[in-house]
């Protein structure tokens, strides 16, 4: 396992997190099951843990916490906050209200005293940055909190937040989480070349592009995952898109078998080669799963492999546009971009 510093703070993590979102009704995940995970992460070298309050109702954060205790110290401990946790309409979002709460939340059902990384999980357009970067500011100084992060924000977002940051002489988001993988390559036209300026560290999630590049999904066979059973759409071959990532899927094949590679060592390879990426986010839901992408750990691609990878699927190109989860709210809704 190779470790890298932190954006800018000076600690050290595993190229590979450990995510949790699988642990619990999500992924059918037991208690001995996330727990098997977690101790064979930690015997191959992961260092950070990431989950998030919305995973699995708080399950997730509640299986994290039986798994880690005892060891906590050996972690980089890091959660997230802004889904919905319940019908109250100020359950959710970045408001000072509703982070201060949240926060302690996740706490109590981490069974510790302070994260290592609390991150913000989208872009919320009904708060202002001064009043989210306060209330993690004024939560870091308590103690809760060592750092705090963004997660899968629009470019302009990300700057706007250090610029706010700046301004009102706050704490600043010092990582960011956005979707990266061979597959959805967006990022690199406009995220990628923020978080480099700005010295934040990048945990990059989906970098097997939801499955499809696990290498359990091929031309001529029926797709069966765990994901075509929560999202059968993005599976749907059919689709022009998803047609766009199996033919992908199929020439990346034989780069990988070129270069005796599993596609496993491929995906991971690549995000974690390009200059911006701290770490690579891996879902296990079982230990199998886990062992195959810890293989891929120590992967290096040579150049002649990402220069064929960029033939397939050129930079900045998401074969997928419509998966994108950073797109300004005004694409999606109209009534935001028609004078009233």
């Amino acid at each position: 396992m190779q470790y890298r510093t932190l954006g800018r703070t000076g600690v050290q993590v595993s190229t590979l997190v450990l995510g949790a979102m699988n642990f619990g009704a999500i992924g059918r995940t037991t208690q001995d099951e996330a727990t098997a995970i977690v101790d064979a992460a930690l015997e191959g070298g992961v260092n950070v843990i990431d989950t998030a309050d919305r995973y699995s109702a708080g399950e997730s954060e509640e299986m994290v916490g039986r798994a880690i205790a005892g060891r906590r110290d050996d972690i980089v401990l890091a959660t997230k906050v802004w889904s919905p946790m319940g019908e109250d309409p100020n359950q959710q979002g970045s408001s000072r209200r509703w982070i201060v709460t949240e926060l302690d939340n996740s706490l109590r059902r981490l069974g510790v005293d302070h994260v290592d990384l609390y991150q913000v999980h989208r872009w919320d357009p009904t708060t202002a940055d001064d009043e989210t970067l306060s209330a993690l500011t004024d939560l870091q100084r308590a103690g809760k909190i060592r750092y705090f992060g963004s997660s899968t924000f629009p470019a302009y977002r990300i700057v706007q937040a250090q610029w706010a940051a700046r301004e009102n002489h706050l704490g600043r988001y010092v990582t960011e989480q956005p979707p990266y993988s061979i597959l959805q390559r967006g990022i690199e036209t406009h995220v990628l070349p923020v978080t480099e300026e700005y010295g934040l560290g990048t945990l990059v999630w989906s970098p097997l592009a939801g499955g499809w590049l696990s290498g359990a999904i091929r031309e001529g066979q029926e797709i069966v995952t765990h994901r075509s059973a929560v999202v059968p759409g993005r599976f749907d071959t059919a689709v022009p898109a998803n047609r766009a990532k199996l033919d992908a899927v199929e020439r990346l094949a034989k780069v990988a078998d070129a270069a005796g590679l599993t596609m496993i060592q491929l995906a991971l390879g690549f995000v974690t080669a390009h200059p911006a990426v701290t770490s690579a986010i891996i879902g296990p839901r079982t230990v199998d799963h886990l062992r195959s992408q810890l293989a891929a750990a120590d992967t290096v691609l040579a150049v002649d492999v990402l220069d064929a990878i960029d033939a397939i699927v050129a930079p900045g190109v998401d074969l997928a546009p419509d998966e994108k989860f950073d797109t300004p709210p005004a694409l999606l809704d109209p009534a935001l971009r028609r004078r009233r």
